[in-house]
């Protein structure tokens, strides 16, 4: 069976959250906050690999939480959810909090599922790739060892 892909949904309005689990449930492991801080205890607790956050919360923005997990957590990939086009915030985003993809509110289902499952693609073949660096990594000092080896004898 394919594993399905661990979202967190971080938004403050509570409605917001039971729309978003009745829609996507079945298809993805949801975890919710209400607040970036209630987000971070989840990424530090879980393995989250893509998050939605809405970006106009009350004592903290999207962009300013993503900022703040981007050292200790920059694995899940991070999709800025936002009712409102503030082409500053969509900036802001990108360079700052190192967003995958900006998505409009009110979401269209068939866009969230589309982007959710490219997110993940990415998320995956970044895993894949550090996995693969780090097992060339071990052959090249396993043939550096061998290589002094041959030298001394």
């Amino acid at each position: 069976m394919e594993e399905k892909i661990n979202i967190l949904y971080v938004d403050d309005e509570p409605n917001n959250i039971t729309s978003f689990k009745a829609a996507f449930r079945r298809l993805f492991n949801i975890s919710t906050a209400e607040s970036a801080e209630e987000a971070r205890k989840i990424v530090a607790s879980e393995t989250i690999h893509v998050i939605l956050s809405d970006q106009r919360m009350p004592k903290e923005t999207g962009i300013e939480f993503f900022k703040s997990i981007l050292d200790t957590h920059p694995e899940p990939i991070r999709i800025l959810i936002t009712g409102y086009t503030d082409i500053n915030a969509v900036i802001d985003a990108i360079n700052v909090g190192q967003v995958y993809k900006y998505l409009a509110k009110p979401w269209i289902e068939e866009e969230v599922r589309t982007t959710v499952n490219n997110a993940y693609e990415v998320y995956d073949l970044r895993h894949k790739n550090k996995e693969l660096t780090q097992k060339l990594m071990e052959a090249n000092e396993k043939l550096e060892f061998l290589a002094r080896q041959n030298l001394l004898s």
